[in-house]
């Protein structure tokens, strides 16, 4: 039986690793005034949004997640004749209704699987299933590395899929937010009010910068640094820590909302390369999703990994 992965676009992934792996992205879309942008982790056109610098405050973006229909032409066109059993890992489903019509495509294509894979030639029955990664970014990210590790040691079926629902609750992804008043404006378009007007304007004042995390189904703050470089100082020194307290899975992954060989002259990357290397574990690093980007704002930076730590001190 042949196991494919699927993910949607805000699993932050270097491209490279996708396409050895073979994993298939489920595409969104972002408008930003009157254009359309695909959002599908192609290099080149995430290179080229972020050189375009086409986020700011005055911008009217909006991500736009695949829809029912799109998802099934996709799994009917690619996924039914690429594998007999297809794992789809997505944001986590409080943030996003990527979860709820990649199950709804799932359950559609149950009729009209076999007159596609009779036209191919194969042979046999072809199950897809749906798991909500409970997490965001680099976090969907790390859950999905793992899941491919897992696969590369034979593991198949039910109980890949048990075991990647149990990591899911472990999957954690942690960002630093570069400017507190653009996520409030992106808040407010999505109806969340969680960032008042007089936080973010305090925050920009004193140049506090909020550390998120997305962790089994929620997202929350879990600390307030002065200045930028001391949060994303602060957020890799935390992923060593987790590193050497011993991860659930030996992979690290790091995003970033622009350029990503920016990550390595960041304040505190060389020291977590090192913790990575002497523990085995390996280091993930790539540009993070579109519509990430879109929400959270250009220059935030996440780490991504499978942890029982819950504490971020």
């Amino acid at each position: 039986m042949k196991t494919g992965l699927v993910v949607d676009s805000g699993c932050d992934l270097p491209s490279d690793f996708i396409k050895e792996n073979g994993i298939l992205v489920l595409p969104a879309s972002i408008r930003i005034g009157d254009e359309i942008i695909a959002d599908d982790r192609s290099p080149q056109r995430t290179r080229s949004f972020y050189d375009r610098q086409l986020l700011d405050k005055v911008h009217d973006a909006q991500s736009l997640p695949a829809t029912v229909a799109q998802i099934k032409q996709l799994f009917l066109e690619q996924v039914v004749t690429h594998c007999d059993y297809a794992l789809v890992e997505t944001v986590l489903q409080s943030r996003s209704p990527i979860f709820q019509n990649a199950t709804e495509a799932a359950h559609g294509i149950l009729s009209e699987y076999r007159a596609v894979r009779d036209r191919a030639g194969l042979q046999g029955p072809f199950a897809v299933r749906v798991i909500d990664s409970q997490t965001l970014f680099a976090g969907q990210g790390a859950l999905a590395a793992e899941t491919v590790r897992l696969m590369a040691t034979g593991m198949r079926g039910a109980e890949l899929r048990a075991r990647v629902s149990a990591l899911a609750g472990k999957a954690t992804g942690y960002a630093v937010v570069p400017d507190l008043y653009y996520l409030r404006q992106r808040a407010r378009k999505k109806g969340d009010n969680s960032v008042g007007l007089v936080g973010a304007l305090l925050g920009s004042a004193l140049d506090i910068k909020p550390i998120l995390c997305a962790r089994s189904g929620e997202t929350f703050p879990v600390a307030k640094i002065r200045g930028f470089a001391q949060g994303v100082a602060r957020l890799f020194e935390h992923g060593a820590r987790c590193i050497e307290k011993g991860l659930l899975s030996p992979v690290l992954c790091v995003s970033y909302a622009g350029d990503p060989q920016a990550v390595y002259q960041m304040p505190g990357f060389e020291t977590l390369k090192s913790c990575a290397d002497r523990h085995q574990v390996k280091l993930l690093v790539s540009s993070m999703g579109l519509t990430g980007s879109v929400n959270i704002g250009p220059g935030a930076l996440s780490i991504g990994l499978l942890t029982e730590q819950r504490d971020f001190r």
